[in-house]
């Protein structure tokens, strides 16, 4: 194993952006991953490489998905508004399964390169109702992760890294403008138009919005 490369997941977002920039610092080498999973826009995998190019990873991979094939999300199937204010209990914007999907492929990738740690950006303080980004999801998985593969099996288990997990929004912007992320590069809107401009009234964007306010740093978002 090397305990030096990381798999970090990468959608191109304020977080996962963020999250590329902590594994980087503490001496990484990070090897990004996106999905090309049916998602209502592709500006998001834009940010994803532009981000992947601006934080140095040494690969950035995009695997391609079928999860519209399901549909069930307001992110995958056109016909499912995206909420435009406040909801209760999981919103429509919850994808079956995806974060489950995503860290087993990374999984996979992390066992090929040999790598021991696997990143990703779930927040549990601003939590939006996804059950995949609870603490406990990522606590079972890595048990699971290490019961089903080949290097868990073998003792160079593999361990799955939630930095900001309990975080606010506010000082995950503050965290990322001290590692020099420039924000201006990402996309977290989840009905961004073809040039990457944010709707401005999603739950991503009203959390995104209002992290910049409360950190204190000027929003780089582009509004449509």
């Amino acid at each position: 194993m090397n305990d030096n490369r990381a798999v970090i997941l990468l959608s191109g977002g304020l977080d996962s952006a963020t999250v590329v920039a902590m594994a980087k610092a503490q001496g990484y080498s990070c090897y990004s991953m996106s999905f090309d999973y049916g998602q209502r826009h592709r500006s998001e995998l834009q940010a994803a490489e532009r981000v992947a190019r601006q934080l140095g990873v040494v690969e950035h991979k995009v695997i391609g998905l079928d999860l519209d094939g399901m549909g069930g999300s307001a992110l995958t199937d056109s016909r499912i508004d995206v909420p435009e204010s406040p909801t209760s209990g999981i919103p429509v914007t919850y994808v079956p399964a995806r974060n489950t999907v995503f860290l087993a492929l990374a999984l996979g990738w992390a066992e090929v390169l040999g790598a021991r740690d696997i990143f990703i950006g779930v927040n549990a303080v601003d939590y939006s109702g996804y059950p995949d980004c609870r603490p406990e999801f990522i606590e079972a998985f890595e048990r699971m992760a290490n019961l089903a593969t080949k290097a868990g099996v073998e003792g160079q288990g593999v361990r799955i890294r939630a930095p900001l997990q309990m975080m606010s929004k506010a000082e995950i912007v503050q965290a990322g403008v001290r590692l020099g992320v420039d924000y201006g590069l990402t996309v977290s809107c989840y009905q961004a138009d073809e040039q990457g401009r944010a709707c401005g009234k999603c739950d991503s964007c009203r959390l995104r919005a209002a992290g910049f306010v409360a950190a204190g740093v000027t929003d780089p978002t582009r509004y449509r």
